[in-house]
């Protein structure tokens, strides 16, 4: 099962896990991105991304059949947030289930890391003297 959303409400990680998980799975992996408070020496107050959502559903949807085809893996949730974000806030989430953890870890790794390089998500970096629009995932 492959389970894709851009969200603009908080990301419930738990309901991330509930959803991905399978009595045949002995292994999920979990990753949970947060917004830091700075970035290059620079204090970080806010983040706001935006995404052109098709396109970006289109390529995570891509990513994840990639990886179901490498991996023997049952299920793969991405969800990421659009919209302002505080620090502390979760912009990213990867849940991957499969029989053993390997495979589990092997393919959270490659979600998130071909998110980064291919996914059409901008932000914006907020500072107390300024802002920056940036790649999301450079």
């Amino acid at each position: 099962m492959i389970d894709i959303k851009l969200e603009a409400d908080t990301i419930d990680v738990s309901e991330c896990i509930r959803l991905v998980s399978s009595a045949s799975c002995g292994g999920i992996n979990v990753f949970v991105g947060t917004v830091r408070n700075h970035t290059k020496g620079k204090k970080v107050v806010a983040l706001h991304f935006e995404a052109y959502e098709l396109m970006a559903e289109k390529e995570l949807n891509k990513i994840a059949t990639t990886a179901m085809n490498l991996w023997p893996v049952e299920n793969i949730i991405i969800r990421h947030r659009v919209g302002e974000l505080t620090i502390g806030d979760v912009p990213v989430v990867i849940a991957v289930a499969a029989a053993h953890r390997a495979a589990a870890f092997d393919t959270c790794r490659y979600v998130i890391d071909s998110l980064k390089k291919t996914v059409p998500i901008v932000k914006k970096e907020i500072f107390d003297d300024g802002e920056v629009w940036v790649a999301a995932h450079p």
